[in-house]
């Protein structure tokens, strides 16, 4: 049986504990985890591999080789420990995915062969994949939190579901002593709630405490985004190198200084760092298994260069349940994309259609087969580029061979006897695996989550007690609204926006460089014309949310994504580019606000 986790001892001082961030997907640059160690002084090393399709991707991967977990950690890894052994710096990474025990031992391995000797915890328990024919006789129905549908209405089980779990595990790791802490799916912000609750000696109740370092966390989770990355008043960045990677300076009453090493590239300012706060998240109350922390009660401030302050953050304590990931095997996919060029651009498009059909010989064998015109032409072009247009198809089916071979080699068939002009972007490709993301609930009683020490002990790790959300009272900016005349002009002009993916929902968050400019914003900027603005949206439900503090809005698109990343049809995929689309659209602006502007 396991042991029962012990009381967490405080850290060893109360300085701001600092926080860096090496990595913010699997895949992400290799030699930000040295640049990191080596570019100036750090505590704790983290680094977030882990989303709703690299669970998908490590189940494909662990099929293959065995393995479940993000093997590029191992390389940071191998580059950076002798100096972090060195120096006291903590590792603490979600890389362990589908696998933690097995990343654990193998880094077990790869210190070995270097000499050296870490003491090494994993945090487990995520994993629900063997337990959910037991959990849904127990009375779960894991209903789909965007549209109710019950786990039942599916006839395969999960290859993956997965609860997200908190920050407390790490805490206990670190405690007893461990350099290098991996885990599976843990919250991204865990990673620098965990550390700094151990550093400061916080308990389960500093709300305040926690909700803050939980906004730090969420703030550097992407790497370099905070520090100009996918930043879009792109004049404000005078560094145009490839930006740095973060640090959090978490202080023991929660705030945090966001920065990041001398003599990177990049930009930390409050423009940047409100950005990242807006992506992807829901609504402005945050809810995780420690704490939901209330996004709109900080304030940020710029104190000195790349260094922005952010205070004032406030936590109530956490739901009853715990949010899931799952993701369901559907098949294969595959796309292949036909350049159209010069006049006649939908005829062509509707020719190459009907003879694709007649050469398939019908739909037959695919669940889903998806044509998409993407009109990039302009007519009496100066360039060849500039005039055609692309003709995206994409399939899905249960049959690799079908969605694969057979459907790109369609493409060759084409070449003589179809439109003028007809050519391909690229060869004919295989198929690839697909998913689909179904997220859910579940009661925190029914996850053991559970730390192993690096004594080996094995201990499971208690829930934070629940509790009832704070309401919090919005302040209204002290502009007035403005009035006179407008002038029609692209919206991003006095706004700035950063959208992304949410499983099968798209985020799109909305701020403004003043309290004039947020006042008219926020007044003006509903659902309906946002919808009105994003023809994809028209009749999707939207959800509105505002950040006053901020001086921002946040909006929910639901469904936009289909079924999530890795199933979605959409060309972008992670509503990446959804933010610029809204900004490049031509609105009525108060001229006053554009002559603030210097417009």
């Amino acid at each position: 049986m396991p042991h029962e986790a012990q009381a967490v001892t405080a850290g060893p001082r109360r300085r701001p504990v600092r926080i860096a961030n090496c990595s913010g997907f699997y895949g992400d640059t290799l030699s930000a985890a040295r640049d990191m160690v080596e570019g100036g002084p750090i505590d704790v090393l983290t680094g977030d591999y882990l989303a709703e399709l690299t669970m998908f991707l490590l189940h494909k991967a662990r099929q293959r080789t065995g393995r479940g977990y993000a093997t590029t950690f191992l390389t940071q890894l191998e580059q950076v420990l002798g100096t972090c052994l060195e120096r006291g710096i903590r590792v603490v990474a979600n890389a362990g995915g589908l696998a933690p025990s097995l990343l654990a031992e193998e880094i077990g391995h790869l210190s070995s062969r270097l000499g050296l000797a870490p003491r090494i915890a994993y945090v487990a328990g995520d994993d629900l994949t063997p337990h959910l024919e037991r959990l849904r006789k127990g009375g779960e129905d894991f209903a789909h939190l965007d549209d109710g549908r019950p786990l039942s209405v599916r006839t395969e089980p999960p290859v993956t579901a997965n609860a997200y779990l908190g920050g407390w595990g790490i805490t206990q790791a670190l405690a007893a002593g461990a350099d290098i802490v991996v885990t599976g799916r843990v919250t991204d912000a865990a990673l620098v709630s965990g550390p700094a609750a151990w550093w400061h000696g916080w308990s389960r109740t500093d709300w305040d405490r926690l909700a803050g370092a939980v906004i730090a966390g969420h703030v550097i989770e992407c790497g370099p985004q905070v520090c100009g990355g996918n930043y879009p008043f792109l004049e404000e960045i005078r560094d145009r190198r490839y930006p740095g990677f973060p640090l959090a300076e978490v202080d023991d009453d929660g705030s945090s200084v966001i920065t990041k090493h001398p003599g990177t590239g990049g930009l930390v300012s409050p423009g940047t760092v409100t950005a990242q706060l807006l992506y992807e998240i829901g609504s402005p109350a945050y809810e995780g298994p420690d704490v939901i922390a209330h996004f709109d009660s900080v304030s940020l401030r710029s104190v000195g260069g790349d260094r922005v302050r952010i205070s004032g953050a406030q936590g109530s304590p956490p739901g009853e349940r715990l949010k899931v990931a799952m993701n369901f095997s559907e098949g294969f996919r595959n796309t292949m994309i036909f350049v159209i060029t010069g006049l006649g651009i939908e005829a062509k498009a509707d020719l190459a259609r009907e003879q694709f059909l007649e050469l398939l010989d019908g739909p037959a064998g695919f669940d889903d087969l998806d044509f998409r015109l993407l009109r990039f032409d302009h007519e009496d072009a100066d360039d060849n580029t500039e005039a055609v247009a692309h003709l995206r198809i994409t399939v899905k089916g249960p049959d690799e061979r079908r969605v694969g071979k057979a459907f790109s080699a369609l493409t060759t068939a084409m070449a003589v006897g179809s439109y003028a002009g007809l050519h391909t972007t690229t060869p004919p490709t295989p198929a690839t695996a697909f998913g689909s993301y179904w997220p859910a609930l579940v009661r925190r009683e029914a996850v053991e989550h559970v730390v192993v020490l690096p004594d080996g002990r094995r201990c499971v790790v208690e829930h934070s007690p629940s509790g009832e959300p704070r309401t919090l009272r919005h302040e209204t900016p002290s502009a007035p609204a403005p009035t006179g005349p407008t002038r029609r002009v692209p919206l991003g002009l006095i706004a700035g926006a950063r959208s992304g993916d949410k499983g099968g929902n798209a985020n799109i968050g909305v701020w403004t460089r003043d309290d004039a400019a947020y006042t008219w914003l926020r007044d003006w900027l509903t659902t309906e014309r946002l919808r009105d603005l994003l023809p994809e949206a028209r009749d999707l439900v939207v959800r509105r949310h505002a950040l006053p503090r901020l001086r921002a809005l946040n909006f929910v698109v639901v469904g936009l994504l289909g079924e999530g990343v890795a199933s979605t049809t959409r060309p972008d995929p992670q509503a990446k580019g959804l933010g610029e689309y809204l900004r490049s659209r031509y609105v009525e602006v108060p001229a006053c606000l554009l002559a603030a502007e210097g417009l």
